[in-house]
């Protein structure tokens, strides 16, 4: 590993700083640690220890994480980023975005970078090149940054003028970065980064140098638009990913392994659940067996309303432009919005469900004593994906929402907060998951409603989130354009997180859609709305169960609980009425009367993903019985009807009504 040093002057003249002069960096423990001149990360890791130095990835300053080598230019609160810390995982993501696009111009000549983000599950950078990529270059690119990444080449960030930066990439006939250089706001500087003799146009933060990256792997090839737009030419997208250490990387592997054995899209296709077809792009066809699955969570769903007092509603999916423009839609959301003219009147197709709403708590004057009022909808939504963006049911242009909106008096917002995160849990243990994280996600850069609007609802959350006693982590800037929110990630079997539940305090559309109620001092007032969703949307929450249980969704939810099936056709009409009495006891029976074999038959059904198969020969015809066989299980238990069925339909009582039962029963 390269011994790292402070800055030159060449790079401290790069960075801006003013001069020497004595600074002072505050450590997360308390400690002044006071410089004669501008430090850099490099220096302040130093002279915290030897080992921090050596781990050291980055600097935290003042909240801004910052490459090691530019020199801290004013007094500061000052953190060591290492590979152990969270922030570290993007940063070594990052450099190995670079990496790899420097490997594939070195191997690929001809071949132009565009954008190249870390993202949550690692990294990619599109490339426009003639050719298209096969694994066979995956590997050899692989090759190639192993390489790079033993030389253990700085980053070196340089900060250059518009010119300069036209300059080189024009020469280099890289158009893209000319078009990504005229984007870049007047006021932010142009900086590149370099890895030896290869740069790119990049704000940062890097690491050190390559060799920090660790482990990594590069994982697929996928089209992807110039800014994901169709008109615009198509690039390759290589997608990668990266870790600390090797064997943080092979569990990853062997999850996205397992993962792809659970793709809710082969299930989809395997269970005869739904498809997708180019006529409708992001939009799914339910076939039977699906729709039962929507109906069961559905009607589960709606039990839950009316159980906490929630009233339903359905809403139009087309309305007037006017109605978009009041509630901020049109200005802040326009452009995930499918719109359409006729008659001279702009429409637009609805892409969420709460001004229509408002619409209807503002039918009539409302007293305080109807607060608050929980007004709920499955509401057909519909928003402009881009075709790159669509992922099976995880990623749609059209899906239904369990949308609800809780019209409130600011009083009433803790209460109303910590009711909902208990039916919130409460839903997702019946679904089968036990762990949930919450974040808090604040003002976003583009929203609606003014700084002090903001601070008031923002107030009111944190204020709800301490008196329930919720445990929150924050994401800064991901609130919604009209309020702050909180976000329900569930965890699924493999350990992936789904963001699926929110909850959204809302001080900004009561006030441009003009929703009032009378208080107790007769005076007209604005109601706090909190919007709410549990499963997010169906479309998507379908796609999260299939892959937490593999297909092998529990009885209850299975839309297919029994396949009765025979041996021989002797036993056709004892198989009929097994599956009529089990029909009439209020379970989903297929019977399977075909000739093939039992063997078959099973294996069919497995694959199905059938909960349990009931088979019936001549010796169960006489006895009265059924060979109960469950999916996954290699034996088969005998048992006389009567007892299958009870057995079975205690199994396949949703959760909430046995918790119900037993409280009754007790």
């Amino acid at each position: 590993m390269n011994e790292h040093r402070g800055a030159t002057a060449e790079e401290v003249r790069r960075d801006g700083a003013g001069g020497a002069r004595p600074v002072s960096v505050t450590l997360p423990d308390g400690r002044i640690l006071t410089f004669d001149r501008p430090p850099t990360g490099f220096e302040i890791a130093r002279a915290v220890g030897r080992r921090l130095a050596r781990d050291a990835v980055a600097l935290e300053v003042d909240g801004e994480i910052r490459d090691l080598a530019r020199p801290v230019e004013r007094d500061a609160r000052v953190r060591i980023v290492t590979l152990d810390d969270p922030e570290a995982l993007e940063i070594i993501r990052h450099d190995a975005a670079h990496v790899m696009a420097e490997a594939v111009q070195e191997l690929y000549p001809g071949t132009q970078v565009t954008i190249g983000p870390p993202i949550e599950t690692g990294f990619y950078y599109d490339f426009a090149r003639d050719e298209p990529f096969t694994p066979e270059d995956l590997a050899r690119i692989e090759r190639r940054m192993a390489e790079i990444v033993r030389e253990d080449r700085p980053f070196v960030r340089e900060e250059v003028s518009r010119e300069e930066a036209r300059r080189r990439f024009a020469e280099l006939g890289e158009t893209y970065k000319l078009e990504i250089l005229e984007q870049i706001p007047e006021d932010e500087p142009v900086t590149i980064y370099h890895q030896g003799d290869w740069f790119d146009l990049c704000r940062g933060p890097h690491g050190p140098s390559t060799g920090k990256i660790g482990a990594f792997k590069l994982l697929k090839v996928a089209g992807a638009y110039w800014r994901g737009d169709p008109r615009n030419p198509q690039l390759q997208r290589i997608y990668g990913t990266a870790f600390p250490k090797k064997e943080q990387l092979e569990r990853y592997l062997k999850q996205l392994e397992e993962a792809e054995k659970r793709d809710h899209r082969r299930l989809g296709r395997e269970m005869d659940l739904f498809h997708f077809q180019e006529e409708a792009p992001g939009s799914a066809f339910w076939h039977s067996r699906g729709w039962t699955l929507w109906r069961v969570i559905e009607d589960y769903m709606r039990r839950q309303l009316e159980r906490h007092g929630y009233i339903e509603v359905k809403t139009p999916q087309l309305l007037d432009r006017s109605l978009w423009e009041r509630s901020g839609h049109w200005d802040k959301f326009r452009d995930n919005m499918f719109t359409l003219e006729y008659e001279n009147r702009a429409f637009a197709i609805k892409p969420m469900n709460c001004p229509g709403h408002v619409q209807i708590f503002n039918t009539r004057l409302r007293s305080y004593r109807e607060l608050p009022l929980r007004m709920a909808e499955f509401g057909s939504c519909h928003r402009k994906e881009p075709s790159g963006a669509l992922h099976g049911l995880m990623r749609v242009r059209a899906f239904t929402q369990d949308d609800a909106h809780i019209f409130c008096t600011p009083e009433q917002i803790a209460d109303e907060t910590a009711a909902f995160c208990d039916l919130l849990r409460r839903v997702y243990r019946d679904f089968g998951f036990e762990e949930v994280h919450i974040k808090f996600a604040d003002r976003p850069a583009v929203r609606a409603g003014d700084d002090a609007v903001w601070d008031q609802a923002e107030a009111a959350l944190w204020r709800a989130v301490r008196e329930t006693g919720l445990e929150v982590a924050l994401n800064p800037g991901e609130g919604a354009f009209y309020g702050p929110k909180l976000e329900f990630v569930l965890k699924d079997a493999i350990g992936r997180d789904w963001q699926c539940g929110t909850l959204q305090v809302d001080f900004v559309l009561p006030e441009r859609l003009d929703a009032s109620y009378v208080g107790p001092d007769g005076a007209k007032h604005r109601p706090v709305m909190l919007h709410r969703a549990i499963l997010g949307s169906f479309e998507r929450f379908i796609g999260v169960l299939l892959e937490h249980y593999a297909g092998r969704l529990p009885l209850w939810l299975a839309p297919v609980q029994v396949v009765v099936a025979t041996i021989t056709n002797d036993a056709d009409s004892y198989a009929g009425e097994v599956a009529a009495k089990l029909r009439a006891a209020g379970l989903r029976v297929e019977l399977d009367l075909r000739p093939d074999k039992i063997s078959y038959k099973v294996r069919e059904h497995s694959l199905a993903k059938v909960p349990v198969i009931l088979a019936v020969g001549r010796r169960e015809v006489e006895a009265r019985s059924v060979a109960l066989r469950r999916l996954g299980e290699r034996g088969q238990r005998t048992l006389t009807l009567d007892a299958a069925v009870e057995a079975l339909v205690a199994e396949a009582t949703p959760p909430d009504l046995r918790a119900e039962a037993r409280g009754a029963s007790g």
